[in-house]
């Protein structure tokens, strides 16, 4: 067999199935072959390449996110956009209550923490605004995340006012280009994974999946409260209606189908089929779907406030809720940032822990955790951010609908 049809094949499997396959050869050959610490170097490279590409891809979407945005719209899109914030600021609250009730461990290698941890809530907006003023080129960098979520906002808003359309088209090619990159990346995951669960379990053995299985039903609880809880909340309040044959329709037919494509992106045609179905306005739905994708991130913001207040806590980090409060408000910001990309969120994750004077180092580490549980997290996460971008393309319309004394749909039937 060549090389290419190997390759093709390879191409050809499932994502999911092929990261499967490499968790259960890593753990195989952690029993078999316990002192071939060759293997591990596989996840250092995988963990190396995102640490490489995790600044460029979070500066390049956000900037293009505020450069490609439309200001002509009616009061409908002003509703979408901030039921799409507010859904993902309450879904890393939860997350943070959450991490409170059953805080997590992981388990880190070579950790070494250097300086002293934030005291309080002065600690932490000083080095909030500190890392805020660095050097653009040096955050990017260095990896200074909150630094470079900044300077994407500004230049994103900058461009905007200067901006020619083939300005814009160069910024989207851009990038594409550095998604297709991260999807590169991304598609080698079985092999990292590989050399990650087998330098896990050769050092601390098979155990090490019960404490990630805790993490597991942590991210998944938290997810099913928000569908379940704190969506119909929001959307009951709205349209003054049973909110649930919207969620559960919605679930059925766009959650369904996220959870197995594991992109919000890809996921749009789905969308905007059922936006079709539940009689909402095509001029409104054909630009709210799509930038629903980009920043309405319910589950990327629960999965970068659960995953690092569990580093938090793994390393001793005292952390008092005006300082989670915070945590949640970047955790919303950065989620806008993650894009439709499977595993997006997770790259997210350091610009978070950077708040905590978490090392990048470490924070990858987190990262790493984060893929080897993404068979479930990311699906369930992208399950939860595709579905409720219609929950709440149908909810400001219903919202204008219920005002103007017009009649909701039977979603029942």
């Amino acid at each position: 067999m060549k090389f290419n049809d190997i390759v093709e094949k390879y191409n050809s499997a499932s994502l999911v199935l092929r990261i499967l396959a490499g968790m259960v050869l890593g753990i195989i050959f952690a029993v078999t072959l316990p002192s071939s610490r060759w293997i591990s170097g596989f996840g250092e490279l995988f963990v190396g390449s995102l640490k490489a590409i995790a600044p460029v891809l979070v500066f390049v979407l956000v900037t293009s996110a505020f450069l490609q945005g439309n200001s002509k719209f009616d009061k409908r899109f002003g509703m979408v956009i901030f039921f799409y914030i507010l859904s993902t600021l309450i879904s890393a609250i939860s997350a943070v209550i959450f991490s409170f009730l059953f805080p997590q461990t992981m388990s880190f290698t070579n950790v070494s923490i250097e300086g002293s941890a934030p005291e309080g809530i002065a600690c932490v907006m000083k080095n909030l605004f500190t890392n805020m003023i660095i050097n653009p080129i040096e955050s990017i960098r260095s990896a200074n995340y909150i630094g470079v979520l900044f300077w994407a906002v500004i230049f994103g808003l900058a461009l905007k006012q200067i901006a020619t359309d083939s300005t814009k088209n160069i910024f989207t090619d851009v990038s594409n280009a550095v998604s297709i990159a991260v999807k590169w990346v991304i598609n080698l995951a079985p092999f990292g994974i590989m050399g990650l669960v087998y330098h896990s379990v050769s050092h601390k053995g098979l155990e090490i999946f019960s404490t990630y299985g805790e993490l597991i039903l942590i991210l998944v609880g938290c997810m099913f409260f928000v569908w379940f809880i704190a969506h119909p909340i929001i959307v009951g309040a709205a349209i003054k209606a049973n909110p649930y044959p919207l969620i559960f329709k919605c679930i059925k037919e766009s959650g369904l189908t996220a959870f197995f494509t594991r992109s919000s992106a890809a996921n749009i045609p789905i969308n905007m089929n059922l936006c079709e179905k539940l009689g909402l306005d095509k001029d409104m739905y054909s630009v709210s779907i799509p930038l629903g994708a980009t920043i309405n991130m319910n589950g990327a913001a629960i999965t970068i406030t659960v995953m690092t207040l569990a580093a938090a806590h793994t390393l001793g980090i005292s952390v008092d809720f005006l300082t989670a409060l915070i945590l949640c408000v970047l955790a919303t910001l950065g989620a806008c940032g993650a894009s439709g990309v499977a595993g997006g969120s997770l790259l997210l994750i350091p610009m978070a822990c950077s708040l905590f004077g978490i090392s990048n180092d470490i924070a990858m580490q987190v990262v790493s955790v984060g893929f080897i549980i993404g068979i479930i997290q990311d699906s369930m996460e992208t399950a939860l951010n595709s579905s409720s971008d219609v929950i709440f393309a149908a909810t400001a319309e219903y919202y204008q609908w219920r005002k103007e004394g017009k009649s909701l749909p039977k979603l029942s039937e």
